[in-house]
């Protein structure tokens, strides 16, 4: 049997407040494996976007251990933690992350420049091929709309083929349709490339392109067990933008790197 490629074993996390002590994750344990496309649900303050930085090795669990590919990963030092972290994570923002006076085509050496790699334009073109923008190579972020800074969010992503995507309110600024569109790319990626994704969500109908479904509530992690995967899913996407705790935390990590 193969191996989870992602795995928490006992993890939660305790803030401290002054004299009071908030649990914001309760113990979790979970397994997620390759090809599966998993959505987080819960509102804002539940615990969900404490959990994906901490998959995400952005913050350290007050108990238990993050194991990627059997490897131990949140104990590690900073730095070790930021190369695997690199190596075997992609990001998916709910702001997209781009850099806005890059060109679509600079934010993959942008990305390359991280890495100390020259720019692997034949990997560029198809991951812009595969989402159908690759006409938008010159193009800068100002000048497309939502739903297309998203799929180049989606693409940078995959960029340095990792084997975990983690995806914040990827859709939270997005009308309805491109919000069911960005979903249903992550799904279709997720497949088709054997990655293992993990997407934070407010809305309950974005989740009907998930293979599974989680359920957080005060930092309580559960499963629903009779979710079946839809493709057919229509309504307005509840308006709810969050606060982007992910896009902090990996904007502190990269800037402490250097």
């Amino acid at each position: 049997m193969t191996s989870p490629v992602l795995r928490l074993d006992g993890v939660s996390k305790q803030f401290n407040d002054g004299d009071e002590t908030i649990q914001a994750l309760a113990e979790t344990d979970l397994s997620l494996n390759r090809g599966e496309f998993v959505g987080i649900l819960g509102p804002s303050g539940s615990g969900k976007s404490t959990l994906l930085t901490i998959m995400g090795g952005l913050r350290t669990p007050s108990t238990g251990e993050v194991i990627i590919d059997d490897q131990p990963f949140s104990a590690l030092p900073e730095k070790k933690r930021a190369r695997m972290r690199f190596a075997k994570l992609g990001f998916v923002l709910q702001a997209s992350g781009l850099v806005p006076f890059l060109t679509v085509g600079d934010q993959f050496v942008l990305h390359g420049k991280v890495d100390h790699a020259p720019l692997d334009r034949a990997r560029r073109d198809e991951l812009l091929e595969s989402l159908k923008i690759p006409h938008y190579v010159d193009a800068y972020p100002g000048d497309l709309s939502g739903g297309e800074r998203q799929r180049v969010a989606i693409a940078t992503a995959l960029y340095h083929d990792p084997e975990i995507v983690l995806a914040d309110e990827p859709t939270a600024s997005l009308d309805t349709e491109k919000a069911f569109d960005v979903a249903e790319i992550l799904a279709d990626q997720t497949h088709s490339r054997g990655k293992c994704t993990v997407m934070v969500t407010h809305d309950e109908r974005l989740v009907d392109h998930c293979d599974r479904v989680l359920k957080m509530a005060d930092g309580v992690l559960t499963e629903i067990t009779n979710h079946e995967p839809k493709r057919d899913v229509s309504g307005p996407v509840l308006s709810e933008v969050g606060t982007g705790p992910l896009l902090r935390a990996a904007a502190k990590s990269l800037w402490n790197r250097h």
